[in-house]
């Protein structure tokens, strides 16, 4: 199969994007559901924790029940459920009951497919395609949740840690020993952050996930990385809440996710650490 692929890249690049479209889809199906698993997860630990009993409801997972309209209840069907076209198809509305269907949904399933496709012809096939495609899925997804919700789950930021030392067993981004210290210095610096702010002020500045992502990120990318991601979330964190306050006259005591701006900042650092890095020290002229 690898030896098709290098001699018709053509093929890589189709089945690239098709496998993005179709995980960009069920991307979205994790986004939705997981954080409401969580939360019912919660609800019965609290329900047995203080002896009450717990409330029934029906049963939710990623694979359960099947896809159905929020509103009337109308199931899925395969033909309306393929990833970008469908939403086109259907004007971007329920078969059914004619409601409105977020746009963010083929948005999602687009910007999945074209990125898988634009990884391939980054990397080329190989250990590294792999890699990169399975990290820049889960970024994704934290992403979207860490926006909608405030939350980084467990369920995919410690995973994530574990393959990216996976990976790096043999070298495939970084040597195993800067992995490892990417990730016990990943999750220290903003635990460190997180105790130094908090004995300051008297309040929380970040979530425990942030420390987990960050860990995760040095996993992958090695310690070396993690000045850059940490630089490049906070200049960008930074802008878009001030932004928000200007523009939007958002409060500043309300709650701004870093998790999306450390994902960004990881993802930037995966594809482009290099160039970035050598541009910085070259405009404040110090050695490459």
């Amino acid at each position: 199969m690898l030896d098709v692929f290098l001699a018709q890249p053509g093929w890589l690049a189709s089945c690239l994007l098709l496998l993005g479209l179709v995980v960009g889809s069920f991307l979205n199906v994790v986004v939705y559901r997981l954080p409401l698993m969580m939360q019912a997860q919660w609800r019965r630990e609290c329900c047995e924790l203080l002896a009450q009993p717990v409330a029934e409801a029906a049963p939710l997972s990623l694979a359960a029940p099947n896809s159905h309209c929020p509103h009337c209840k109308a199931p899925v069907r395969p033909w309306q459920n393929i990833p970008v076209i469908s939403y086109l198809l259907l004007r971007g509305r329920c078969a059914g009951c004619r409601a409105r269907i977020s746009p963010r949904y083929p948005v999602v399933e687009a910007a999945t497919g074209l990125v898988t496709l634009w990884l391939g012809v980054h990397y080329g096939p190989g250990w590294q395609l792999a890699g990169a495609v399975l990290l820049t899925w889960a970024l994704i997804t934290l992403t979207l949740i860490d926006f909608d919700t405030q939350l980084l789950p467990d369920d995919i930021t410690l995973p994530l840690l574990w393959l990216g030392l996976a990976f790096n067993l043999s070298g495939t981004f970084v040597p195993i020993t800067d992995a490892v210290l990417g990730a016990i210095a990943g999750y220290g610096i903003l635990w460190s952050v997180y105790w130094l702010f908090k004995l300051a002020t008297g309040k929380e500045g970040m979530g425990y996930g942030d420390f987990k992502l960050l860990a995760a990120l040095g996993a992958w990318l090695g310690w070396q990385a993690l000045p850059l991601v940490v630089l490049l979330s906070s200049l960008v964190g930074a802008m878009v809440g001030i932004l928000l306050i200007v523009i939007a006259r958002r409060g500043r005591d309300i709650p701004m996710p870093f998790g999306p701006y450390l994902a960004a900042a990881g993802w930037l650092a995966l594809i482009w650490g290099e160039p970035i890095l050598q541009a910085w020290l070259g405009a404040n002229g110090l050695p490459a």
